[in-house]
């Protein structure tokens, strides 16, 4: 029966804490500078091919992964072309399951990704602990999506690619190799010549700015012309009308209404004046008279004087009213000039609102901005002038200073190109030439790397090489020579077609890139995994009529019975035996160390 896909990622890496691998698992006597923490650690597998279940370990320094042919060892480097963002394919389903599933957990150091990027935590949900990254895909069987997680989050597939292009290259027929990026060959000669292009970004950089500057500045003249036109007008509009106090419109307000009902207003200021003041058959009637009464009356009478003084005070606000509304009565008058001015200038500071801004601090607000934009386009031509000035000053900078990195970068192409020959005739490849070539125009971006793999054939780009194993080797020989690498690398077929001393020179050159570099070699020869230090071995094993395979680190016996193997294709053989012995010596692994 076909197994049930899991809802989420795979997870087995998430349940097992593996311990860190230690130095003392490194070959005595070899250097180790890869730190520790930039590796990948575990590898799980499920249902991929022959495989059916597989988890191997792996740390620091070179590991070598050998078996029969057929065993399923290139599957594991597809597993992590996988890992890595690769292309799925549901033909790599094991028959039978629902779904092919990987998983690897990586150690990281700071400067390895952002840590944006990074995992954070354990969580709930089983997500990677600190300083730790874990990448899980899967593939289901019958053709559909493949499924990416990061610490046990779904994401896209290609956030896999992005992880991948930082921690892993992988060397092979078709693998997918940083170093087959332009840019990334271009960072590859600048820095084996040390060459800093610091000062020539900085410049491009502000030639950017200023370029963006001048072409804001440049415009349509016309247009920055009818709008100059256009400030100018709406300002003398407003600095014509003298906009001062902000509450001149409440009191043309009050002064219009007043002006407008002169008449009626007299009549209301004598009938509320009568009210106060008014006399009947000769005696005072009026509330101001009244309320003196009032007053007097309460006066004799100490328990009300405090009542009394209050009727006094009224008397005189009532009084004081009374005055005022008099010279309403007799001195208010029609003024119809100045009730048209006061309505004329309301209708300017409506108008001017309607256009500019409500009430005059909406108006004097505008006015303040368009003061400031007439003033800038005003200043266009002498700013313009000084960008250009810039630019032409700055275009003299930087033409030197690309000149300088364009003459550095041809001088350093051979010095790189010979390095790498040199390498590659180490490698069994002593009639390849490789060609750095750089671009005519200065600074000399258009950087590619060229490999002419045997003597008489043409140089390709490494993207074009077609023997797997060649452009492996090839790859190799640069990154000896180079020092920047992305902290793991894989290489599968880089001893094809070599044998004898070419195969020793293969391994050496492995072992002496896992002193920088964590290093995991699938390989078929002896020579090459007597160098690692620690080999694991991929078999297959019949259960239940199918045909598995599985993966397990040898060492000590076993591993000199898996070198006879490899060597002879009899385990057994005493004479392979010896030679696989001789080979370990010569590596400086010596058994009693495994």
């Amino acid at each position: 029966m076909p197994r049930e896909p899991r809802a989420g990622p795979p997870g087995d890496l998430r349940r097992a804490r593996l311990p860190r691998h230690p130095a003392s698992q490194v070959r005595p006597g070899r250097p180790l500078t890869t730190s520790g923490s930039e590796v990948l650690v575990e590898l799980h597998v499920r249902d991929l091919g022959v495989i059916e279940e597989a988890t191997i370990e792996l740390g620091p320094g070179m590991t070598a992964l050998t078996g029969e042919t057929g065993a399923g060892k290139t599957l594991l480097v597809e597993a992590l072309e996988l890992l890595l963002g690769g292309r799925a394919d549901s033909v790599l389903v094991r028959p039978g399951a629902t779904e092919a599933a990987v998983e690897g957990r990586f150690l990281l150091d700071g400067d390895v990704l952002d840590p944006g990027l990074a995992g954070g935590d354990a969580d709930a949900s089983g997500g990677a602990g600190e300083g730790e990254l874990i990448l899980a895909r899967t593939v289901p069987a019958g053709g559909g999506r493949s499924r990416a997680w990061v610490d046990g989050r779904m994401t896209p597939v290609s956030a896999l690619a992005e992880h991948g292009a930082r921690l892993v290259d992988l060397y092979g027929q078709h693998a997918q190799q940083s170093l087959f990026d332009p840019a990334a060959q271009r960072r590859a000669l600048d820095a084996f010549g040390g060459i800093d292009t610091g000062p020539l970004r900085r410049l491009n950089a502000e030639r950017r700015r200023l370029g963006s500057e001048l072409e804001a500045l440049g415009g349509d003249e016309r247009a920055r012309a009818r709008q100059i036109d256009l400030l100018r007008h709406q300002l003398g509009e407003i600095d014509a009308a003298r906009l001062e106090d902000p509450e001149e419109e409440s009191a043309l307000a009050a002064e219009e209404e007043r002006l407008s009902e002169a008449t009626h207003y007299r009549q209301l200021a004598g009938v509320a004046l009568d009210a106060l003041e008014a006399e009947e058959a000769g005696e005072a009637s009026g509330a101001v008279d009244r309320l003196g009464q009032a007053a007097s009356t309460l006066a004799s009478r100490p328990g009300l004087a405090r009542l009394a003084e209050r009727l006094r005070a009224l008397q005189a606000e009532a009084a004081d009213a009374a005055s005022e509304l008099r010279a309403v009565r007799d001195g208010w008058e029609d003024d119809p000039v100045r009730l048209d001015a006061v309505r004329a200038r309301r209708q300017l500071l409506r108008d001017l609102s309607r256009k500019y801004g409500e009430g005059i601090a909406g108006i004097q607000a505008f006015a303040e901005e368009a003061r400031g934009q007439l003033e800038t386009l005003e200043s266009v031509g002498e700013r313009t002038a000084s960008v250009t000035a810039e630019l032409d000053e700055l275009d003299g900078t930087l033409a030197a200073e690309a000149t300088a990195v364009g003459t550095a970068r041809r001088a350093a192409a051979p010095v790189l190109a010979r390095a790498v020959e040199e390498r590659l005739v180490r490698l069994a490849m002593p009639g390849a030439r490789l060609e750095v070539s750089v671009g005519d125009d200065d600074p000399g971006d258009d950087v590619t790397f060229l490999l002419g793999a045997n003597r008489g054939e043409p140089v390709l780009a490494l993207a074009k090489v077609a023997s797997g194993g060649e452009l492996a080797r090839a790859m190799l020989a640069l990154r000896l020579v180079l020092s920047e690498a992305p902290p793991s690398m894989v290489f599968d077929e880089v001893d094809a077609g070599v044998g004898g001393e070419a195969a020793v020179s293969v391994g050496q050159a492995l072992a002496e890139l896992a002193t920088r570099r964590q290093v995991l070699v699938v390989t078929h020869l002896a020579q090459v995994a007597a160098f690692a230090d620690r080999q694991l071995v991929v078999h297959k094993h019949e259960r239940g009529g199918r045909t598995a395979a599985q993966v397990s680190a040898v060492e000590g016996e076993e591993r000199i019975v898996e070198l006879a193997r490899m060597l002879s294709g009899r385990p057994g053989s005493a004479t392979a035996r010896r030679h696989a012995e001789e080979l370990l010596a010569a590596a400086g692994t010596g058994v009693l160390h495994r």
